[in-house]
């Protein structure tokens, strides 16, 4: 089967970068890192989507979409608060690692008398998400420099 000319300009981009890594110093390495990190089969920042799917790794997730940068949770129950539940959407807006590139939004219900009721989420919770989200997606680009 003939290998489409994107997927061929793909790989070639990657081996150019996988040769200039190898030759330089820290700089050369860091400038093909960072391109590394946009030549991908996905069409966001690969540090950002897996420090997305490692933050969200308690939660089940039933949306996970490389290409569009959008990670969905299931609605997840802490066991020691079993009367409140939470549900979290993830888009990855950009192929930079930058804060503008990640948005957070979470949805919040509450058990009353049996049935599930909307309540609102504290600000403070999207906001802590989002910094761990992307402190674990500089920590994956600094190991990846530093190898």
């Amino acid at each position: 089967m003939p290998v489409p000319r994107f997927a061929r300009a793909a790989l070639c981009a990657a081996g150019t970068l996988a040769l200039l890594s190898a030759c330089g110093g820290g700089e050369k390495r860091a400038e093909a890192d960072i391109a590394a990190s946009q030549v991908t089969t996905i069409g966001v920042n690969s540090y950002l989507w897996r420090a997305s799917l490692d933050a969200l790794s308690f939660m089940p997730l039933l949306q996970a979409d490389s290409a569009g940068g959008v990670i969905v949770t299931d609605w997840y129950a802490n066991p020691q608060t079993p009367a409140e539940r939470m549900k979290v959407t993830v888009s990855i807006l950009d192929q930079d690692l930058r804060a503008d590139a990640l948005r957070v939004a979470a949805s919040r219900q509450v058990n009353q008398n049996g049935q599930w009721v909307d309540a609102p989420v504290r600000a403070a919770t999207v906001q802590k998400l989002e910094e761990i989200i992307l402190t674990k997606a500089r920590d994956l680009r600094q190991s990846a420099i530093r190898e």
